[in-house]
């Protein structure tokens, strides 16, 4: 008997070695466990529409290059301006606010006359080509502006009523 004591202890022994040596990994899942939680810093860059930025180097794409605004507004030029524009313009633009493309009223103080011109004659051109009116366009839904077929002279003179609108 002491010999069969002897084996079992034994045994037991060796079983007990042999099967503690053994590490278990822990399998990842569910835990019921609070997480600390980590601190997130968010980095927000505030972005003007197009219709905001400030622009005062672009001259644009088309037929106008240079513009020379006297000081004194011209009330004859701005005047036949304003007819043009109401009879041109108004089923886009609203002279004060946004409607289906953007409000004129300080426009020159973020562009310049030239860009506005060509804008106003060549829109098809600009629209592909120049980088600012392609965010107009993105901006105001993909509404592209329709060319009035303005003359130059028709269309210095919608340039001279935007001086007046303030």
């Amino acid at each position: 008997m002491k010999k069969a004591l002897k084996f079992l202890a034994v045994f037991i022994a060796t079983l007990l070695i042999s099967c503690g040596g053994k590490e278990e990994k822990k399998k990842e899942g569910f835990s019921y466990e609070k997480q600390a939680p980590t601190e997130t810093v968010e980095t927000t860059t505030e972005t003007v529409p197009a219709s905001k930025k400030i622009d005062l180097s672009n001259k644009g794409i088309g037929p106008v290059k240079s513009v020379t605004l006297n000081e004194a507004i011209d009330q004859a030029l701005a005047t036949h301006g304003a007819n043009v524009y109401k009879q041109m313009c108004t089923a886009c633009h609203r002279p004060d606010k946004k409607f289906i493309g953007p409000a004129p009223i300080g426009i020159l103080e973020r562009r310049t006359p030239e860009w506005v011109m060509n804008m106003i004659l060549n829109p098809d051109e600009m629209v592909q080509n120049d980088p600012l009116a392609k965010e107009l366009l993105i901006e105001f839904n993909g509404s592209p502006m329709a060319n009035q077929n303005l003359t130059e002279a028709d269309t210095r003179a919608v340039l001279e009523y935007f001086r007046t609108l303030k």
